[in-house]
């Protein structure tokens, strides 16, 4: 069963469409980056998720088996550049945020103490925010986008504006909380996708061009590579090798033959069976996929 159902869903600004037609669905504890370059329409799909933006049309269904039209209460939602209250403490503004998530006010208390913890600032809880830096703040603001518990965490572009060092302490987190809930995050920044997400939405001018999981993107788009080296002179073996019929072409750089597949398991098989037949003198053989960034060039430019 699914967690979040998406249909049709469109946003329109006067003649200009930032979202048209999208449809996506997923079901608990599955982390899925909604991946586009910048005003491609992920922040828009995140607030109407959140419910600080209505759509045009189309339809938002969460939890199948609920008959509700608010879902609030089990979302969390940290945007892009969020606003804390810097003249509190980080256990105040968690205990602040847990009463406005209608929490009591012990819960609350709990809750912070246990979240300040599971982010890594505990130390920091009695500081005034001001004095946060910027991962710090990132993950105060994670911590009260869950205090209540949420089924679902949306997070715009969680690490663009973090340095290197902040930017790996909330993939960290990230890596941890989609074991206990699902997670849609929005980015630009390609490899952190490839890296922690379980599948991919691909969002462009505000339509989606394709999802699923990376791998079975991959298989239906790619076009991978193999690089093969030889121990003498490799002029002769591109000849050979280009004879194969699932080799689609290749050429010599310097010692190293690229030959290009579209079935990549086939040409391996291929490959490796010609060689031994015929005791080819092999000293390297790779494949190399193609990488994520030119996997969506390819998916977006048809």
């Amino acid at each position: 069963m699914n967690l979040l159902t998406v249909k049709n869903l469109s946003k329109k600004y006067r003649d200009t469409y930032a979202v048209k037609d999208v449809e996506f669905a997923f079901p608990s504890q599955t982390c899925i980056a909604l991946l586009g370059p910048n005003g491609a329409g992920k922040t828009t799909i995140l607030r109407i998720l959140a419910g600080l933006l209505k759509p045009t049309s189309g339809e938002i269904i969460f939890n199948e088996h609920e008959q509700r039209k608010d879902f609030r209460s089990d979302i969390g939602y940290l945007p892009q550049h969020p606003v804390f209250h810097e003249w509190m403490t980080g256990n105040e503004f968690l205990i602040h945020s847990g009463r406005l998530a209608l929490l009591s006010k012990e819960e609350a208390a709990k809750r912070a103490n246990q979240l300040l913890d599971k982010v890594g600032i505990a130390e920091a809880k009695n500081r005034q925010i001001a004095g946060y830096s910027g991962g710090m703040k990132q993950r105060l603001g994670i911590a009260q986008a869950i205090i209540h518990k949420p089924k679902l965490l949306l997070l715009d572009e969680p690490v663009s504006s973090l340095d290197p060092i902040g930017r790996r302490e909330i993939l960290n987190l990230m890596q941890q909380l989609k074991k206990e809930m699902c997670l849609l995050f929005s980015t630009h920044i390609l490899t952190d996708a490839e890296e922690i997400s379980d599948e991919l939405l691909l969002l462009n001018r505000g339509k989606l061009f394709e999802s699923g999981k990376l791998s079975d993107l991959r298989q239906k788009y790619q076009t991978a590579t193999i690089d093969i080296e030889f121990k003498d002179n490799s002029t002769a073996y591109l000849e050979k090798l280009l004879r194969i019929p699932s080799i689609i072409n290749g050429y010599k750089e310097q010692n190293t033959i690229r030959l290009t597949a579209e079935d990549i398991s086939k040409a391996r098989k291929d490959i490796l069976i010609k060689a031994v037949h015929e005791e080819w003198p092999l000293e390297y053989f790779s494949i190399n996929k193609a990488s994520l960034e030119e996997l969506f060039i390819k998916v977006v430019n048809g």
